[in-house]
C-alpha cells in the first residue's frame, strides 16, 4: 500500500485522451517504467517511477510498460499495460506487486498482461502499426550520460523495427503535462502542505549552534510524517556564507549566531513534487541590511508574479525580473547606473548578484517539463524565486513560491505560508 491516496484514476485515463488524440494515423506508442538504478554492492537507489508513465498509468512500480495503439484492429492492444509478474519469493523478499485488478483500478486500463510477455505478444501488433512513438528524457536540463532504459529500448526497437517510421513521444508529452489539470493542482496541494507542516516546525527549531544537517533532519522527518516519499530534489540548507552557494547539498556547518540560514526544498507526495526557498535569521531577527536585502528580494518577487499570466514569454519575461531587480541592486548600492551603462550584454551587472533563472516548469518534477519558447498558457506551474547573493557580506536571500497561471493572471499557491520578515521574526520568537 502507497503512503499517499491513491489519485483519481479519471487523470490518468484523460491524460492517455489527449495523448492519443496528437498520434498519427496508425501509430503505437510504447512507455517504459525506470530502471532500477545500482548503488553499491547488491544495494539499489529508491526506485523512482519514470514521470511519463506515471502521469499515463498512475503506476508506480517497477518493471511496467505502457503501449497505446488505437487503430489497433485488435481491441485488446488499443490499449494494454504489462506488469511484473510477482511469485512467493518475490512477496517475501520485497512485498506485494501489483495484480491484474489493481493495475486497472489505478489506471483505468482495461487489458493488462505479464511485463516478461511482452515481446511475444507484440510482436505482430507493432508490425500492423506504420509509426512508432518511442520516449526518451528530453528535458532541456539534462545531462545525464547514463544509458537509461528508454534509450536502450529506443536503440533495440530501431534493429527489430528498421523499416517502421519512428516518432518522439516527449514533444507531444511536454505540451501535455505542462498544463494541469484540477486533479494535478489537488495533489500538488498536497505536497506543498507537507512545506507547509515542515516550515512550521523548522522556524521553531532554528537556533544558534544547530548543525545544517539536523535541520535536514527534522525537514526530511515532517515530510515523511505527512505522506511524502521524501525529498524531491537534494535538499539545501545553507547558512552564513554558504547561502551564496547556489545548490549548497553538504548541510555539513555549524548555523551561528547572525547567520542567515537559506532553507530550499521540496516534498515528493504521490510522484508530484513541492518547491519552496525561505530564508530566515538564525537568532531570530533579521539585522539592518539583512533585512533590506530581504525585502528587495521580496519586491521583485511580488513585481515577478504580477508578470506571470497566459501568453507571456518564459525568457522575456526573466528579462523583465532582472530589469526590476537592476534597480533594487541599485537601491542596495551594490551596483551603480554606470556599472550598468558600461555593463558586458553577455553578462549584465545584475549578475553577479542574481545569476539564475527566475522561474521554472513544475509538477510531476521538480525542474518539470515544458516549452519554454512558448507562450505561458493557463493551467501551468512555475517557481517565482529572485535571489540576492553578496558573497563578500556572507547574505544569500532567496525566496521561492509556487504559481499557478490562470485566464485572469496567477495564484500564488503558497501564499498561506510567512514570507514576511516582521512574521518570520514573530513566529521564531514566539
Amino acid at each position: 500500500m502507497k503512503r499517499y491516496k491513491q489519485i483519481d484514476q479519471k487523470l490518468f485515463i484523460e491524460n492517455r485522451k489527449r495523448f492519443t488524440a496528437k498520434l498519427k494515423s496508425n501509430a503505437v506508442a510504447i512507455f517504459n517504467s525506470n530502471d532500477e538504478m545500482p548503488r553499491n554492492g547488491d544495494a539499489n537507489f529508491d526506485f523512482k517511477q519514470n514521470s511519463d508513465l506515471f502521469y499515463l498509468t498512475g503506476l508506480d512500480q517497477e518493471d511496467c510498460m505502457l503501449l497505446i495503439f488505437p487503430d489497433c484492429p485488435i481491441e485488446a492492444y488499443r490499449e494494454a499495460l504489462f506488469i511484473k509478474r510477482s511469485n512467493e519469493t518475490i512477496e517475501v523478499w520485497y512485498g506485494h506487486k501489483y495484480t491484474f485488478d489493481e493495475a486497472k483500478e489505478v489506471s483505468g486500463v482495461k487489458n493488462i498482461f505479464w511485463y516478461d510477455e511482452f515481446d511475444s505478444l507484440t510482436k505482430a501488433v507493432i508490425n500492423m502499426a506504420e509509426h512508432i512513438y518511442l520516449n526518451l528524457n528530453e528535458n532541456d536540463r539534462t545531462s545525464n550520460a547514463a544509458p537509461y532504459k528508454d534509450l536502450r529500448f529506443a536503440a533495440n526497437m530501431k534493429q527489430k523495427f528498421p523499416l517502421h517510421k519512428f516518432e518522439r513521444s516527449a514533444p507531444i508529452m511536454q505540451r501535455l503535462r505542462s498544463i494541469k489539470s484540477p486533479i494535478e493542482i489537488e495533489v500538488m496541494k498536497l505536497a506543498i502542505n507537507c512545506s507547509a507542516k515542515m516550515f512550521e516546525r523548522v522556524v521553531k527549531f532554528v537556533k544558534p549552534g544547530v548543525m545544517e544537517y539536523e535541520i535536514e533532519a527534522e525537514v526530511i522527518h515532517q515530510f515523511v510524517k505527512n505522506g511524502a516519499a521524501g525529498h524531491s530534489f537534494q535538499p539545501i540548507v545553507a547558512s552564513g556564507k554558504n547561502t551564496c552557494i547556489l545548490h549548497y547539498t553538504e548541510n555539513g556547518n555549524q548555523c551561528k549566531d547572525g547567520d542567515l540560514l537559506l532553507l530550499d526544498t521540496g516534498a515528493d507526495y504521490a510522484n508530484y513534487a513541492s518547491d519552496m526557498t525561505r530564508t530566515i535569521p538564525v537568532n531570530g531577527r533579521f539585522t539592518a541590511r539583512q533585512k533590506e536585502v530581504y525585502n528587495a528580494v521580496l519586491r521583485v518577487q511580488r513585481e515577478a508574479k504580477k508578470m506571470l499570466k497566459p501568453g507571456v514569454l518564459l525568457m522575456e519575461y526573466h528579462d523583465q525580473v532582472c530589469k526590476v531587480m537592476e534597480k533594487e541592486l541599485v537601491d542596495l548600492k551594490l551596483i551603480t547606473m554606470d556599472d550598468i551603462k558600461n555593463q558586458n550584454p553577455a553578462w549584465p551587472a545584475f549578475k553577479k548578484y542574481y545569476m539564475h533563472g527566475t522561474s521554472h516548469f513544475l509538477g510531476i518534477d521538480v525542474h518539470d517539463v515544458g516549452m519554454r519558447y512558448e507562450p505561458m498558457q493557463e493551467g501551468m506551474t512555475f517557481s517565482c524565486e529572485p535571489g540576492i547573493y553578496i558573497k563578500e557580506e556572507g547574505i544569500g536571500v532567496r525566496l521561492e513560491n509556487e504559481i499557478l497561471i490562470t485566464k485572469n493572471g496567477c495564484i500564488d499557491l503558497l501564499e498561506h505560508i510567512p514570507i514576511e520578515a516582521d512574521e518570520i521574526e514573530e513566529l521564531m520568537n514566539s
